[in-house]
């Protein structure tokens, strides 16, 4: 990758590393159906003046079926399956389960990028680095295996859309894209959170969380994945699953004090030399007539 796809890679790392810590927050005061909706209908606001100053919201013409497709499939599905998910089971559960996206894009991929020796060592070393971050606590309520598959068709749905916009939105300007998605998941979405709405005061605390999910992790995460898959390709894009722990613990000792251990430390090792590993340029090797 470029040196502009790693800024972008790691800007989304720490964008999506942070939403479960604003999630926690958010639904303390408003219901999960409510925070998917206003954080999409906060990002489609904050974007839909730079799409028009821009001058790209044209380009939605004609794309609208294979818009609306990445709508469901990577952010109104999985949004709604992870949060409603992951009240049945751990986080660090969760973390696992979404860390299997790089792994199920090489294998739709594979057609097209053959797993080579050195790919499938990284994919495997990062996704260690996550079970060994993370840790493995298989604690929930009777529903977690239920929560799990939620969690885990998320991924597979992450995956899917990953290689959707390289395939079929690549030639989108990354804002117009974002605004597409985030527009059609408001519409979708906004009139059932309209039947959950909080029939009590909302904290200060749960606004600005979702203030943050819909400006950051939204809407600036967006545009900056959707530009580091048309410049690294979805397999690359995808490996920032494997990062986003890493942030979240980092964040954990920065902001809670949380100590770190040996095994924050060798994850975080793992978890690089994966990302390294599979980042590495496939190099075709010829043999010269002589």
């Amino acid at each position: 990758m470029n040196r502009l796809a790693w800024y972008l890679f790691a800007a989304v790392s720490v964008l999506w590393g942070i939403p479960y810590f604003l999630i926690k927050i958010a639904i303390e005061d408003l219901s999960p159906l409510l925070v998917v909706a206003g954080r999409a209908a906060i990002a489609a606001a904050v974007l839909i003046p730079v799409a028009l100053l821009r001058g790209t919201l044209g380009s939605l013409h004609g794309n609208f079926r294979t818009v609306a497709l990445i709508s469901a499939v990577h952010i109104i599905g999985p949004f709604l399956l992870i949060t409603y998910g992951e009240q049945h089971i751990t986080s660090s559960l969760t973390g696992i389960l979404i860390a299997v996206e790089p792994v199920v894009i090489a294998l739709m991929m594979a057609r097209t990028e053959p797993l080579t020796p050195m790919r499938t060592a990284g994919l495997l070393t990062g996704f260690a680095g996550v079970v060994v971050l993370v840790g493995v606590d298989l604690g929930g309520d009777r529903w977690g295996l239920l929560g799990a598959g939620m969690v885990l068709l998320a991924a597979i749905s992450y995956a899917w859309a990953v290689m959707l916009v390289q395939r079929r939105a690549a030639h989108l300007p990354p804002e117009a894209l974002t605004v597409g998605t985030t527009v059609t998941t408001t519409v979708v979405l906004a009139p059932l959170s309209l039947l959950v709405l909080p029939t009590g005061p909302v904290g200060l605390d749960a606004w600005g969380a979702l203030i943050a999910l819909g400006v950051l992790c939204t809407a600036v995460a967006l545009l900056a994945f959707y530009r580091l898959i048309a410049l690294a390709g979805s397999n690359r894009a995808g490996l920032v699953t494997y990062v986003n722990p890493v942030v979240a613990v980092l964040l954990g000792v920065v902001l809670l004090n949380e100590p770190i251990g040996v095994g924050t430390v060798a994850g975080f090792a793992l978890v690089v030399a994966g990302c390294w590993l599979s980042t590495r340029p496939t190099v075709a090797l010829t043999r010269s007539s002589v």
